[in-house]
């Protein structure tokens, strides 16, 4: 277990409204936020789960959301100091927090950064008008671009920019000026994300009119190969960066490394004594207020059957285009290699993956149906 490496995600649940495509854990702000009240449940969880040591640091943290940015940076400072104070902080520790880019949650950017905030994820998502309106955004173009200048001037170094493409009546070279203008805010990661129409939205009940699936596929080559003109390497299905940019948080996830959730709603990950053990909290903000630091916080609270390790495994690391390890397999599952044998052969015998005495990846036709590999390797 030592070589697993340890992560936190804490989710923040509230937004100013609720996005009509998202499908996260999030709520619609309604009158002021219980800050105080918040930070005290999430330290109080973090102390129930650690009645179970943890000797391992940190290597990095994940703000997450709804929209973290609408907590102050005071409480972002709270948050991370009571956190240190409990685990212990890899010396290159990377702390990501994700940010609204309206206004308001802009100007709390430099205390982030003084809290410890040296990564901020910015979701922008389009740098059009027209159609930021028609994701229900709060937020315009300049308001984007102003919040990447006010993360610069706060110190902050390293940047994520969220965009979607296949957007409602999005044409073509809309896509294309999205990307040229994320481009030239030169963030060191971009997150380039295909709109889809997930379950329980707005966006799922009454569907807006969507680009085809040739027009899409379309975009994403083209915003790929914009992308990869500007010195952005695609190191897993929605990610790009720079060279040594990449997000270190979510290649945990990807690696099938352990995490620890704490939040309304988040979801952590943990191998102890040859077990690996998923919990998520309760979802709803209230009913997580209320139960934060007990038994009763947990909405699910399971050890993963060995039958599920392998497409649990491979349903993360398939996504890096680097692709894993059959050592790797190995150490963070407990399972021998043969495990995966049949799936494999079968992914193989489909074009959708390559492998050799030491490594297994998918290949571009693996990629591209992602959905389809996957489901060779259901249990």
């Amino acid at each position: 277990m030592a070589d697993i490496p340890l992560s936190l995600y804490i989710h923040f649940p509230w937004c100013v409204k609720k996005c009509p495509y998202c499908d996260f854990n999030s709520h619609a702000l309604r009158g002021e936020i219980p800050e105080v009240g918040y930070v005290d449940a999430l330290l109080r969880d973090l102390d129930f789960e650690l009645q179970e040591p943890e000797t391992r640091p940190l290597v990095s943290i994940f703000m997450g959301g709804g929209t973290p940015s609408l907590f102050s940076g005071a409480a972002i400072a709270r948050v991370l100091d009571g956190v240190s104070r409990r685990l212990a902080f890899a010396p290159d520790i990377e702390i990501t927090l994700e940010a609204n880019p309206g206004t308001a949650d802009a100007e709390n950017f430099a205390g982030y950064r003084a809290a410890g905030v040296n990564r901020l994820s910015i979701g922008v998502q389009s740098l059009n008008a027209t159609h930021l309106k028609s994701l229900g955004r709060i937020h315009g173009p300049d308001e984007a671009r102003r919040a990447v200048a006010l993360a610069r001037n706060a110190g902050i170094d390293n940047v994520n920019l969220d965009l979607m493409f296949a957007l409602p009546q999005q044409t073509h070279a809309e896509a294309e000026d999205d990307v040229r203008g994320l481009l030239a805010l030169a963030p060191e990661h971009v997150s380039y994300y295909h709109l889809t129409l997930e379950p329980n939205t707005e966006f799922h009940a009454r569907p807006p009119p969507l680009p085809d699936s040739d027009s899409a596929y379309a975009m994403l080559e083209a915003g790929q190969a914009q992308l990869a003109a500007a010195g952005y390497a695609q190191y897993e299905v929605s990610a790009y960066s720079k060279p040594g940019r990449s997000s270190r948080h979510n290649r945990n996830y990807w690696q099938f490394g352990d995490y620890l959730g704490i939040g309304a709603g988040a979801h952590g990950k943990r191998t102890r004594d040859g077990r690996i053990t998923r919990r998520a909290r309760q979802k709803h903000p209230k009913t997580y207020l209320d139960t934060a630091g007990a038994v009763g916080s947990f909405q699910e609270n399971r050890v993963v059957a060995v039958a599920e390790l392998p497409f649990e495994y491979s349903m993360n690391a398939l996504r890096l285009n680097e692709g894993f390890s059959w050592a790797d397999f190995e150490a963070r599952t407990g399972l021998s290699s043969s495990a995966l044998a049949k799936p494999l052969q079968r992914a193989a015998d489909l074009g959708l993956v390559e492998t050799d005495r030491a490594w297994v990846r998918p290949t571009p036709l693996g990629r591209s149906h992602l959905n389809r590999l996957l489901e060779l390797f259901l249990p």
